[in-house]
């Protein structure tokens, strides 16, 4: 059984040690362009840092207890061919790569320990670069399948590429481990080979909604989502569970690729609101930021997971400074963050590194176990059951987890 830590205060310490995920990565000097009306912050003085974990109803828990984590290292005595290969599917490049980017390097994590303690059973982590889109993924995913020296994929990372290739993956029955795609209507589909590695926006949306209302106080939302299948769906989510705290009137879409958002900050402006929630990826949400500071809008900027990358620092610059930022991802142990840097060339972890190296692990048990088919990893994924870094992983029989949870970060 998964330990916790007795008391929220206990937690909280615990959080504030940690390592955070999205507090730093390979690119976080200097840059950064809001402006908060005179204020000399910059993004070289604020990181991402978690402030509380919450449940659906945006109430405070305690942390899990990372101790029985998983080791992907086993006992050292694994045999495989030296063709096993682990994919990961995801933005390598493009706008928002640095999602991607922290997906993979926290499953080299695990790789590389494994590896290093198994002479007979080097198994290989193989990236696939779907740019983040739904149109690039659909030329990949058929590449993935007909490499059958793939035995289990580590995505795809995005909603609206899984949602677009998901079911090329189930006919090929290969195990499908998302580590950051939240859509919740992709475990509506039917696929028996897709597993979500964190809470979905069906969870992510009334917790983060709760604790603004609740713990906040904010009366007055305005709720801008992007055009993703991500964003549609947490703003729908986030909106329903706000009530009558979300104002319709200032309520707003916007496009991926824009970068120039004058309406709807004068929209917000004239709204007097308490906070705004963005719906979408830090590419958008660092210069809508930057340019709500730049106009006088003083209320708090909320954003979730898509957002939580040390790229909206950088590019947001002050505009930045204490905007609140959910995340479905839990903080990274010191101990995961040392051997990260390590590995990755001095990075630190970013959003979604430990899920990617949680799910990572759970692989490599399943080829450690003897598994040398696609079949039977998505059977052995089926009954799992055991704690990782960031929760303990157990699957529904729709492959959502059977426990899920929120952290809440401030940048600071």
């Amino acid at each position: 059984m998964r330990r916790s830590l007795p008391t929220a205060a206990v937690a909280m310490a615990m959080a504030s040690a940690l390592l955070v995920a999205g507090c730093a990565s390979k690119d976080d000097s200097g840059g950064g362009g809001g402006s908060t009306g005179g204020s000399t912050t910059s993004s070289a003085d604020l990181s991402i840092q978690p402030i509380v974990q919450i449940d659906e109803s945006g109430k405070e828990v305690p942390a899990a207890d990372s101790s029985n984590a998983a080791d992907p290292a086993g006992d050292g005595k694994a045999k495989c061919a030296a063709t096993t290969t682990i994919a990961m599917a995801g933005a390598l490049t493009g706008p928002n790569a640095a999602l991607g980017i922290n997906i993979i390097d926290g499953a080299k994590v695990a790789v590389e320990a494994h590896n290093k303690a198994n002479a007979d059973c080097q198994v290989q982590l193989k990236g696939y670069d779907t740019e983040g889109t739904p149109q690039k993924a659909t030329q990949v995913a058929p590449t993935i399948v007909s490499n059958k020296n793939v035995i289990g994929l580590l995505g795809p990372a995005f909603s609206g590429e899984t949602a677009a290739v998901g079911q090329v993956f189930n006919q090929a029955n290969l195990l499908s481990l998302t580590a950051s795609a939240t859509n919740v209507d992709l475990t509506k589909n039917g696929w028996t080979n897709f597993f979500r590695g964190l809470a979905n926006d069906g969870v992510q949306g009334p917790a983060v909604a709760h604790y603004l209302v609740d713990t906040k106080k904010f009366t007055k939302v305005c709720v801008v989502q992007d055009d993703s299948d991500y964003g549609v769906g947490l703003a729908k989510a986030v909106t329903e569970a706000l009530g009558s705290s979300a104002d319709r009137d200032c309520a707003a879409s916007v496009k991926t690729g824009d970068k120039d958002f004058s309406a709807t900050v004068q929209s917000i402006k004239s709204a007097d609101a308490d906070a705004i929630f963005y719906a979408g990826y830090y590419a958008e949400a660092a210069p809508f930021a930057s340019q709500l500071r730049s106009s006088g809008v003083t209320a708090t900027f909320v954003s979730a997971d898509g957002t939580n990358d040390p790229q909206f620092v950088k590019q947001a610059g002050s505009a930045s400074k204490d905007a609140l930022l959910s995340c479905p991802c839990g903080p990274a142990p010191e101990q995961f963050a040392a051997d990260y840097k390590t590995t990755n060339s001095g990075a630190t972890p970013g959003v979604y590194s430990v899920e990617g190296y949680d799910l990572a692990t759970i692989m490599l048990k399943g080829i450690d176990s003897g598994i040398t088919d696609r079949a039977k990893l998505v059977d052995y994924v089926k009954s799992y059951s055991g704690d990782g870094l960031a929760r303990h992983y157990q699957w529904s029989s729709t492959g959502e987890l059977s426990s899920a949870l929120i952290w809440i970060y401030q940048v600071k």
